[in-house]
């Protein structure tokens, strides 16, 4: 039946998602078509499970894939006042869970939600009509049945986006057992690791930090009995992702911190954690800071690149905090002042030449040209795009905010030497994110040609669009394939 109504609505034209989807000139339907939609993938920034790549894991079903995990769609249907049971709960069926997220679809129009659904739809599973509640059930035994089946494994899923690279995030902690096994397997999508020590410099709780000092202890073979200690094991962490493929570090932050060194002595506030005495907030602010400047070294010492999400205000909700955890749906874009800090940071490792290749991502576009005009402090001729101002990320990586990021980085810096996209996403379903932003790149470049703003040469735009799209990212990260 789902298949009648789709095949009537393509014979009438009058498809949703159509092949010029967001493409709205000619020129820009060329530059997508001919230069932008076949090439492969690389998603150098993803919350992807190394073990369901490794495993090349099986869902049961539509919601185990497109629901599970994902803070986006909780939060529309929180807001259209869907209980919290049909969100997160265990006292609901999956197909109950979907059903409440169907009848959520046709109110998040004019919301990114509304273009990312019915183009993994459409992309994954050939369905193209909308999903609706009266769509649902249909929408859902099509899918799901299909999930079942071989082509629709994991590793399928990647394949059949033209997945070619992907980059977890993992703790320096991590074993890194399901990226080995899953190179040895000779899974066609490549797994890199990218290393995330957030945990490393999580002082706030002193009881907390010190049982994951003895798990990385443990996991590095290196006894940590002071801060030098804690270096030398965090070292010894990067050689091993090096070695595993890792060329990507990873923080997020609400900001950058700058302090004169020595301003406080390290060794001391490591004796107080130790002690499980709390540190002052400036005190926790100063370990964080001198603790990432030994780290942006290590990093440049492995030629690595180091990225910083800034700007996230999390778990502003305490009392949701307590019943789900973090990562929920209840964090928000900052307003924190940023520029002064990331200038004096970069400049102390630029000073003695250690500054790593480096991607600056902010949640907040009113600091869209403060990051694009940073960049251009620390480019200096050695690398090709060595400082860059990352894709839109979070609440930015729509339409309007990856336009905003895109114009903002044209003004102010060069757009020909970004490295494009990233999905940030827990969802192997999220890949026509990709798509979204290819359009949304040549329909941008296509507006100005029609504008008479840039020239209508197609052969050089369309080689900026191909290099914004894949090749730039290829030559900057030189992953070992």
């Amino acid at each position: 039946m789902l298949d009648q109504v789709s095949n009537r609505l393509r014979k009438q034209n009058k498809t949703f998602l159509n092949e010029d989807f967001l493409l709205q000139s000619k020129f820009a339907q060329i530059l997508y078509h001919d230069y932008a939609k076949n090439l492969p993938i690389i998603d150098y920034h993803c919350h992807l499970s190394p073990k369901d790549i490794a495993e090349n894991r099986q869902f049961n079903n539509l919601s185990e894939v497109w629901l599970a995990g994902d803070h986006y769609k909780w939060r529309a249907m929180r807001t259209l006042g869907v209980d919290e049971k049909y969100i997160t709960g265990k006292d609901s069926t999956d197909k109950e869970k979907f059903h409440k997220w169907a009848e959520t679809v046709p109110y998040t129009l004019r919301n990114p939600l509304y273009h990312w659904t019915h183009l993994e739809l459409k992309r994954y599973f050939d369905i193209d009509v909308l999903l609706t509640s009266d769509t649902a059930d249909r929408i859902y035994e099509k899918a799901s049945s299909l999930l079942q089946t071989p082509h629709y494994s994991v590793q399928g899923l990647l394949e059949r986006m033209n997945v070619e690279t992907v980059c977890s995030t993992d703790d320096p902690i991590d074993s890194l057992d399901y990226h080995i096994k899953a190179k040895k397997a000779g899974v066609n999508t490549h797994l890199f690791p990218a290393f995330r020590p957030d945990k490393s410099y999580a002082v706030e709780n002193p009881k907390d930090y010190l049982e994951y000092i003895q798990k990385l202890q443990e996991v590095s073979g290196i006894e940590i009995q002071n801060y030098d200690d804690l270096l030398l094991a965090l070292e010894n962490r990067i050689a091993f992702f090096h070695h595993h493929g890792g060329r990507l570090s990873d923080h997020g932050l609400e900001k950058l911190y700058y302090y004169n060194l020595g301003k406080y002595d390290i060794q001391k506030l490591f004796k107080k954690l130790q002690s499980h005495e709390a540190l002052e907030q400036d005190e926790i602010n100063y370990f964080k800071f001198e603790t990432l400047l030994h780290l942006s070294r290590m990093y440049h010492a492995k030629g690595w690149t180091q990225q910083f999400h800034l700007g996230a205000l999390r778990n502003t909700n305490e009392r949701m905090l307590r019943i789900l955890g973090p990562d929920t749906g209840f964090d928000s874009i900052g307003d924190f002042s940023q520029a002064e800090a990331i200038a004096s940071f970069l400049n102390l490792l630029d000073s003695d030449d250690q500054l790593a290749k480096t991607i600056l991502y902010n949640l907040n576009p009113a600091d869209n040209e403060v990051m694009a005009t940073m960049i251009g402090n620390f480019n200096d001729g050695s690398i090709k795009g060595k400082i860059q101002f990352g894709s839109g990320w979070w609440f930015l990586d729509q339409k309007d905010g990856m336009e905003k990021q895109m114009n903002a980085l044209s003004n102010m810096g060069l757009l020909s030497c970004f490295v494009g996209m990233l999905t940030d996403s827990r969802s192997f379903l999220s890949f026509p994110r990709h798509e979204y932003f290819r359009r949304t790149l040549c329909n941008l470049l296509g507006n100005d040609v029609t504008n008479g703003e840039i020239p209508a040469d197609e052969k050089w735009l369309g080689k900026i669009v191909s290099d914004i799209c894949y090749y730039n990212a290829k030559n900057y990260f030189q992953f070992e394939q």
